[in-house]
């Protein structure tokens, strides 16, 4: 039997980590700091998306529906290798960047998220193959591989027409995009209907079948918002356009659906869990907005020209919905505690900040005065952060710790 608390206390460090990481970017701003900036960077986007919430993800998967197939051993195998690859990386790039030893890290990761995908899609226990959360889960495993094919792409392009080249940010963006839209959220959406159908809730069969068709189409199609930036054919804005509209309509199904389950979800999530489920609702209402707006050529170009409306944009998605959904489901499944105190820090590091990012973008944008101190401001409120994530680490320890 695998202790799956010590799996979520790696994961954890990683985000303390990622969070201390933020703090140095922030003051790079303001003070002079022995070290490259972009190998930082790189290293903090890695360590967030493959270190923290990767690992959060697989082990809820691991936890709901393959601890029952009975192989341990080769789980445990698995999270071994993809640790190796996470500290390969956390060490490699801060130091060189992209270059020889972290893109080896980093290829090695790919192959070690390809060995998730076979062992869950594999030894799934048979009475959970019908199951439309597994379905859910399944695509969003499908999506982690398509998702690679960016990363891969990289190396050719680098190799070929350089990191100037339209092709260059476009598989980075390609990665991004498959990684939140389809990874993240369907597999969190899958966690979702796995607790209502643990519960006995039944759905309509058809109405499921329905919004995961907008789903999987609205994921494929937004990807065309993601390469507006070079002002691409008109084509492109109608296409992605569509997307955005699609997964509109799917999330407000959706919403329409589990609408008679709300007191249901009140019973069984408790009040910090709660909250932070009904944060990330509406700032996926908030996110599919900016999405059909940006789906216009004005605020496409916009965007680009502003780089902090798109900073502002991934910390919502990646702190707003995914980190705050993902908390619930763990504090749900007994895989970790969640202080009062944690929340309340995260929530006000999270708000202020996000604030901060788009009042700069915006006071660009329309010509508002800039605010004295900024930078400082930004950089005091981000010491939040690794405030609150440390919070919850060292009560995970404790916990660990006084169960051993």
């Amino acid at each position: 039997m695998i202790n799956l608390k010590k799996h979520i206390g790696v994961a954890l460090f990683y985000f303390l980590l990622v969070a201390l990481m933020g703090v140095l970017l922030r003051l790079y701003v303001i003070t002079s700091l022995p070290f490259n900036y972009k190998f930082l960077l790189h290293a903090h986007s890695h360590t967030a998306l493959l270190g923290w919430i990767y690992l959060g993800l697989t082990t809820l998967v691991y936890k709901c529906f393959l601890e029952s197939a009975e192989k341990p051993k080769l789980y445990k195998r698995i999270f071994y290798f993809t640790n190796i690859c996470i500290v390969g990386m956390l060490i490699t790039f801060p130091i060189q960047g992209y270059a020889l030893y972290s893109i080896i890290f980093s290829t090695l990761f790919l192959f070690a998220s390809y060995w998730f995908a076979w062992f869950a899609i594999k030894h799934i226990p048979a009475h959970f193959k019908k199951r439309f959360s597994w379905k859910l889960i399944k695509t969003s495993i499908w999506y982690l591989v398509i998702s690679s094919i960016g990363p891969w792409a990289i190396g050719g392009v680098m190799s070929t027409l350089g990191s100037t080249s339209i092709w260059y940010k476009t598989s980075i963006y390609f990665y991004l995009h498959f990684q939140y839209n389809g990874w993240f959220i369907l597999a969190l959406l899958g966690l979702l209907f796995f607790i209502f159908e643990e519960r006995g809730v039944q759905f309509n069969s058809q109405k499921l079948k329905s919004i995961v068709f907008l789903l999987n189409f609205g994921i494929i199609f937004t990807f065309f918002l993601s390469v507006l930036w070079f002002q691409p054919p008109k084509i492109f804005y109608v296409l992605g356009g569509i997307g955005a509209i699609a997964q509109l309509l799917a999330f407000g199904d959706l919403y329409f659906l589990l609408q008679n389950q709300f007191s249901f979800i009140k019973e069984k999530f408790d009040e910090k869990s709660l909250l932070l489920l009904k944060i990330a609702s509406i700032l996926m209402v908030i996110k599919l907005i900016m999405q059909l707006f940006s789906a216009h050529s004005y605020f496409a170009k916009l965007a680009f020209r502003l780089p902090d409306f798109v900073i502002g944009y991934l910390h919502l998605v990646f702190l707003g919905i995914v980190v705050t959904t993902m908390l619930a489901f763990l504090k749900y499944f007994k895989l970790l505690h969640l202080p009062k105190s944690f929340v309340w820090i995260f929530l006000i590091a999270f708000f202020t900040t996000e604030a901060l990012i788009f009042y700069k973008a915006t006071a660009i944008w329309l010509g508002l005065p800039f605010l004295s101190g900024y930078y400082n401001f930004l950089t005091v409120l981000s010491c939040l952060f690794p405030v609150a994530v440390g919070v919850l680490f060292f009560k995970q320890v404790k916990s660990l710790y006084l169960s051993a």
